[in-house]
């Protein structure tokens, strides 16, 4: 249910900055969110108002949310339409705002949801809706599924987000916002409405676009050009039409023949940042002219850490509530304890596990969790290369099981063949190692797993891993990661400390076969042998997982630093020198 409104929400002309973002993930049963951009969106915001900082977050409302997924026996991937009703969730607002597209004026509503922060502070996020009767059946639609369509659909949905977005801020009182920080470049066309108004009846001048990045801040997440959302001219001449197409051209953002809403974003920001330190190398590199820095992502603590961690930190720190760098202190935490909570946590994902799969694991037996989005460059069958060695290990090591979960685009077939070979593995590796799969993985689900299995697994390609977060949320209940070192992990990993690296050099060779090949020797003279012959040491490194990166990474760090570095820097230039 909606956030109960407990204290008095910011009033909107007090707000100072307004949060932009595709996807939202605020509730388990509210389909606003597809996968970790959403969640991260969700828990900047729920940081934001446990701060009592002047924010309002904007998304769109998504009436068939993202997808449940079903998966057969074999691994095929169906989905299936959500349904949900979003007056259980979230309140109707009055306003109403138009946005041209496609030559005609599409009305757009807003549907309120208030965060409650832990000091009191409400802070509201509003969800847009086209599906309102005086519209087009094709401008209806636009508010229904979330990455559905083609690029017609894309265009008219964050032409809703981006220009219906700042318009709604406006229309619902919300005067005061400075900032517009957009969250990935789907919203990037608040800054061409910002342009016309900037110029006016005039030209685009330096002074005008001076003028809009002071009021812009962009976070970029996708560290390959591929994944960066473009538009050809003509499309998008026949959706906003030929005037904005004009300012488009004005801008030099149609110089070959597209609009690539990362550019959009980057011309009309003051502050601009990737979501890790390496990530704003990658990014830097992709766009030399402009200058990136960094703002490593973390997770939303009380959110993540599951409840028999919550009553170990309340007992020995508990200041990590409203500060979340006393889990620093957790390193004295008794490693007793920490073992208890552990165990409390694997059992209640095994009790989940079975309830949804029948499939009953072992609280005895080393367990392995990797979940996440199923697309090729996160490698998610990169264990099961070598099947013989895996079953050498579990049989003359020590045991192992693995838990699965992620879904596919329903577009992308490279990521359902890739469930398929799991599922495959599965069948393969029956008697000696236990391997189950998780369909429709969620919220409640990413808790669970990042909370309940032994370590957390993570074998990107190198360089494609903007940031992650999943690792982040493992550490917070002493699960340590074995991963590639990329994003986040590159900063966080402290070899046999806080986890362990798939490769232990960060320039090493990223082909298949060396990664396959130092991930069977970590597991195999590393993390098995640990596991079962050095308890006391394995449960060393889960107390120095929660202090070491559970202390930092975590979305209060994250929004302090946006707070004192990207909204209260308004005049920078986002040129390099």
């Amino acid at each position: 249910m909606a956030a109960p409104l407990i204290g008095t929400a910011m009033p909107a002309e007090s707000s100072q900055v307004g949060y932009f973002s595709m996807e939202v993930g605020l509730e388990p049963n509210m389909p606003t969110y597809s996968g970790g951009l959403g969640v991260l969106a969700g828990d900047t915001l729920r940081s934001a108002a446990d701060m009592g900082l002047p924010i309002v977050g904007i998304s769109l409302l998504y009436r068939q949310g993202y997808f449940n997924q079903s998966l057969d026996s074999d691994g095929n991937q169906s989905e299936k339409t959500v349904s949900w009703d979003p007056t259980g969730y979230l309140d109707l607002m009055k306003p109403t705002v138009t946005v041209e597209i496609e030559g005609r004026d599409v009305q757009v509503r807003a549907w309120r949801f208030l965060i409650q922060g832990a000091g009191g502070h409400v802070l509201p996020v509003y969800f847009l809706d086209t599906d309102i009767e005086s519209n087009a059946p094709s401008h209806r639609a636009l508010s229904e599924r979330l990455y559905g369509g083609d690029d017609r659909y894309r265009l008219g949905q964050e032409a809703i987000l981006g220009i219906g977005g700042l318009r709604m801020l406006r229309e619902l009182g919300y005067t005061g916002v400075q900032t517009h920080h957009m969250n990935e470049g789907h919203s990037a066309l608040l800054g061409l409405l910002l342009m016309e108004e900037a110029k006016g009846d005039g030209a685009l001048t330096d002074a005008a676009l001076k003028q809009v990045r002071k009021h812009c801040v962009f976070t970029t997440h996708t560290p390959v050009p591929a994944g960066h959302d473009r538009f050809p001219e003509s499309l998008v001449r026949e959706v906003l039409g030929e005037e904005r197409t004009a300012t488009l051209r004005e801008a030099r953002l149609l110089a070959d023949g597209s609009l690539n809403m990362t550019e959009l974003a980057l011309q009309s920001s003051n502050y601009v940042n990737g979501v890790a330190k390496f990530h704003q190398t990658v990014s830097q590199a992709m766009f030399p002219q402009y200058q990136i820095r960094a703002v490593t992502n973390g997770v939303h603590a009380v959110t993540w850490t599951t409840e028999p961690f919550q009553r170990l930190f309340d007992k020995h720190v508990p200041e990590w509530r409203h500060d979340n760098v006393y889990l620093r202190y957790a390193v004295d935490a008794p490693l007793e304890e920490i073992d208890r909570a552990h165990a409390e946590a694997k059992r209640d994902l095994f009790d989940a596990v079975e309830q949804s799969t029948r499939v009953k694991l072992d609280p005895d037996v080393l367990t392995l969790g990797f979940a996440r989005r199923a697309t090729p460059y996160k490698r998610m069958d990169i264990l099961f290369d070598d099947l013989a060695r895996l079953k050498w290990m579990a049989k003359n090591i020590g045991r192992i099981q693995l838990v699965y979960g992620g879904k596919a685009h329903p577009r992308d077939e490279g990521g359902k063949e890739l469930i398929r070979s799991v599922f495959q593995a599965a069948k393969d590796l029956e008697g000696d190692v236990d391997l189950v799969y998780i369909p429709n993985y969620d919220m409640t689900w990413g808790k669970l797993l990042t909370g309940g299995v032994d370590v957390w697994l993570n074998t990107p390609e190198k360089t494609r891993e903007a940031s992650g977060t999943s690792g982040m949320k493992a550490a917070l209940n002493g699960v340590p990661s074995l991963s590639v070192l990329d994003g986040w992990w590159l900063e966080g990993h402290l070899e046999g400390v806080t986890g362990w690296s798939v490769l232990n050099r960060r320039n090493s060779p990223d082909s298949r076969q060396v990664v396959a090949h130092s991930l069977y020797d970590k597991l195999e003279r590393v993390v098995v042998p640990l596991y079962y012959e050095s308890p006391r040491e394995f449960s060393q490194i889960r107390r120095c997982a929660i202090a070491l990166n559970g202390s930092f990474f975590n979305t209060q760090r994250m929004v302090s630093q946006y707070a004192f570095n990207a909204y209260g820097r308004p005049n920078q230039e986002p040129k390099a020198d």
